[in-house]
């Protein structure tokens, strides 16, 4: 049928790509009592492809599960149904129903519900491959993102002292890293202790290398040393300014110059458009993540928003009470 034919595979097998309500709909259905993973995504993350890696390495793991893509702004319907408000975001379904949920590129903590979920492939066979099958399941999860930070706890709820400064230590810095729960699984604890030769939690990894624990990770920060060492996260306040200053007249709207998506997003275009003055657009529906923090940063709950040289001028009536006023012009070149 036509909704099958317009189902496409990833570039990574045994991932799927839904690319609207129905096949995502379809896919839950074939899934039948078995998991379902569905990853809602934007193609502009990069934190996102690393998931879908993550996600690729799981699939070739646990064939009778199915793992889903979908940009979450194309399919708004379901991400507003699932509540989705940034990405990457992984909704778990079993038997068409939801039954967990994570939120963010956390590799180990996916990985760790993907596998209670689907269950593990052979245990008997884990249990007779020892040490073996221990220390290829650990090399896993070292390098599951580019930086690993091994724990008691979340980052949302750190279980003890020491995992908590490092924590709070990795986000000063602005660093980006994923973590696994070491509480969560005792053969994980205690073999990561004999594979690294570090006795003590939490521990650091930078692609796939132990940096070491809290003490070796404060000298690091005191010495400058960290933001070398770790990948940095670009904070969102910092992407908002770039975008903002992006062009001297910036709007940010629903839709394009070319076909705008909003009946108000139409009508700022119709009246820049007779203003003669050069300006820029930004498609707030192909990035849910500026979406709703420029609300924030702006302190404006609606959209259209247009700034001229990185300042908020407002949005649709304002524009055109600069435009009846006859100020508009001069406030678009910054003269005013």
């Amino acid at each position: 049928d036509s909704c099958g034919a317009a189902v496409k595979e990833a570039k990574m097998a045994n991932v799927l790509e839904a690319t609207n309500r129905q096949q995502f709909e379809d896919f839950l259905a074939k899934a039948g009592k078995n998991l379902a993973v569905v990853h809602f995504q934007a193609a502009w993350a990069p934190q996102c492809g690393q998931m879908n890696e993550v996600m690729a390495e799981l699939a070739k793991e646990h064939a009778h599960a199915t793992f889903v893509k979908l940009e979450a702004e194309a399919v708004p319907e379901v991400s507003e149904k699932y509540d989705i408000s940034s990405v990457p975001t992984f909704i778990l379904f079993k038997g068409g129903e939801k039954v967990d949920r994570l939120d963010g590129a956390h590799a180990a903590e996916l990985t760790k519900k993907v596998q209670g979920l689907a269950g593990s492939r052979s245990p008997q066979g884990a249990a007779d491959g020892g040490a073996g099958d221990l220390n290829q399941r650990l090399k896993k999860l070292i390098n599951a993102a580019p930086c690993m930070l091994f724990m008691k706890g979340s980052t949302q709820e750190p279980r003890c002292g020491f995992s908590r400064q490092m924590v709070a230590l990795l986000k000063e810095h602005s660093v980006q890293f994923s973590t696994f729960d070491i509480l969560s699984d005792e053969e994980v604890r205690q073999g990561l202790k004999a594979y690294s030769n570090w006795p003590t939690y939490p521990q650091l990894y930078v692609n796939g290398e132990l940096v070491g624990g809290l003490d070796i990770v404060k000298e690091l920060a005191e010495s400058g040393e960290l933001e070398n060492t770790c990948p940095k996260a670009v904070t969102l306040e910092h992407r908002l300014k770039t975008i903002i200053n992006q062009s001297p007249v910036m709007l940010f709207m629903k839709g394009n110059k070319e076909a705008a998506r909003c009946g108000f997003s139409r009508q700022i275009l119709e009246v820049l458009n007779t203003a003669g003055v050069d300006f820029d657009t930004f498609d707030i529906l192909q990035d849910e993540e500026v979406r709703q923090g420029l609300k924030t940063y702006s302190n404006w709950p609606t959209y259209p928003q247009l700034y001229v040289k990185g300042e908020l001028i407002g949005g649709l009536d304002i524009v055109k009470e600069l435009k009846e006023s006859g100020e508009l012009e001069s406030v678009l070149r910054g003269e005013s």
